[in-house]
């Protein structure tokens, strides 16, 4: 099938049961994508952290607290949000695609922003909504010949400023400075100022600058943003540090290093800046300045959100519009000793979902249904009445957006050297040698006791579902 001339579809109703925000018009779509976010926040349960916009969000629609996505980095995670399908585990995952669709287009379903933009939509990104920022490739991220999501946006914007271009924006801190060499940038930094003097403020003043634009177009819109905080290095104004001056944060579950072969690794992606030679897993009182840190981002980040649902607001498009903010995977604040992401245990697959549009019912009920980041193309396409394209690999969320009560299905997720699938109860990580790890999550242990060899029968079962799930990946 060439994708390229299917044909608008148009959607027979909009807004029924469950289908979106109570218009006759074709809903927008608002998709915010907070890069590096725990599932950390007030209405997912942590008291502690000041996230009043996010929270406002969810009390306005579903959050699924248990999401998980399908890989521990940032290219592949995204990879499965813009295509809906199982692909590679690295961070050029959507650049292998491009490379594909030149060689032969006909083999590939469009992704996501392009399914929509074929229905009618307009399609922007702004920030970091693929893996690169602003969506090119090249040694500074802005070659206009290597683009990471061909005939998928009619924008795909960054706005890089003093930080001269996207590499330099995805890795910056204060007032224009880019990493070079990243030992020779603080791990951690706070500067007094207005948002603008970080990354993410400039490229949210364009995707303001965006939505007002779309908002005067007759047709409906597939905006994406990308909020780079609170990814590394830990950088926001100093108003969003002091809020955790004097707050005392609960004590790092499980940070002893695993004894017994894991997915563990050595943080080098944190290690690799200037810790003012100080090591987290050897120093509490550093280790609660990082958090600290960590937590200044994500109230920094959840400025931005506000910011976008505000000028939603004032351009009265809130009540046609579906917004979704999904985080593309977890991060080790020292549990299992690990600063960071990359690990298959539940802290680096474990991140915030939350759907919201207008008339939704039971809105402000989180759910607590296992569900995936694959969920979320099929979930779209149905609440905008659009064909759903058959070969995705998740499912819709619909029914849960109904009621949050009904049963979710188990995740899967994969590194290069191992997979992963969690149900209710367990989580089984199988890596590629054969070699099982069985957690149970009905224990206070949790993915500290490895309980595979005394329960060889639930080994047996989530293999065979796990291998199951992920025999399409195997034709990618």
């Amino acid at each position: 099938m060439n994708w390229r001339f299917i044909p608008f579809l148009a959607p027979a109703f909009f807004f029924g049961i469950v289908t979106t925000a109570g218009s006759a018009e074709r809903p927008n779509v608002l998709l915010i994508c907070v890069d590096d976010l725990r599932p950390e926040l007030h209405s997912f349960g942590a008291e502690y952290i000041h996230s009043p916009n996010i929270d406002q969000l969810a009390a306005s629609g579903r959050a699924f607290h248990y999401h998980f996505v399908q890989a521990p980095t940032c290219g592949a995670s995204r990879y499965t949000l813009l295509t809906g399908q199982y692909g590679p585990s690295g961070n050029g995952a959507l650049f292998q695609r491009a490379s594909r669709i030149q060689a032969n287009a006909d083999q590939l379903i469009p992704s996501m922003p392009a399914w929509f933009r074929q229905h009618g939509y307009t399609t922007v990104s702004v920030g970091k909504v693929s893996h690169h920022p602003g969506g090119r490739g090249g040694p500074d991220w802005n070659d206009k010949n290597q683009l990471e999501m061909p005939d998928s946006w009619d924008r795909h914007l960054l706005p890089a400023g003093a930080w001269q271009h996207p590499r330099g924006w995805m890795h910056g801190l204060a007032h224009g400075e880019i990493r070079r060499k990243a030992s020779e940038m603080d791990l951690f930094q706070s500067e007094s100022g207005g948002d603008e003097i970080y990354p993410d403020g400039i490229s949210i003043e364009e995707a303001l600058k965006q939505m007002t634009l779309l908002a005067e177009e007759e047709s409906p819109f597939f905006l994406a943003v990308g909020i780079l905080r609170p990814h590394l290095p830990f950088g926001a104004p100093r108003k969003y540090f002091d809020i955790y001056k004097d707050v005392t944060l609960p004590t790092i579950k499980h940070p002893q290093k695993p004894e017994s072969k894991t997915t563990w690794h050595r943080s080098g992606e944190f290690l690799q800046y200037n810790r003012w030679g100080r090591h987290p897993n050897a120093d509490p009182e550093f280790a609660l300045e990082v958090r600290k840190a960590y937590a200044a981002c994500v109230s920094y980040a959840d400025a931005q959100v506000g910011k976008l649902i505000e000028r939603l607001e004032q351009l009265q498009q809130r009540e046609n519009t579906i917004i979704v903010l999904w985080g593309d995977h977890g991060w080790h604040l020292g549990e299992h000793a690990i600063w960071g992401k990359h690990a298959l245990f539940e802290e680096s697959l474990h991140s915030p979902l939350i759907i919201s549009f207008a008339d939704m019912k039971n809105a402000g009920q989180p759910t607590d249904s296992t569900v995936e980041t694959l969920d979320i193309f099929p979930t779209l396409c149905e609440l905008a009445q659009l064909k759903t394209p058959a070969q995705l690999d998740g499912v819709s969320l619909v029914p849960l957006l109904n009621d949050p009560a009904v049963k979710g299905h188990s995740a899967v997720a994969y590194t290069g050297r191992a997979k992963t699938i969690r149900s209710t109860t367990h989580r089984l990580i199988l890596h590629n040698d054969g070699f099982a790890e069985l957690y149970d999550h009905t224990s206070a242990a949790a993915e500290t006791r490895n309980v595979a060899s005394s329960n060889p029968g639930i080994v047996d079962s989530l293999t065979q579902e796990l291998n199951n799930r992920l025999a399409r990946k195997q034709e990618k």
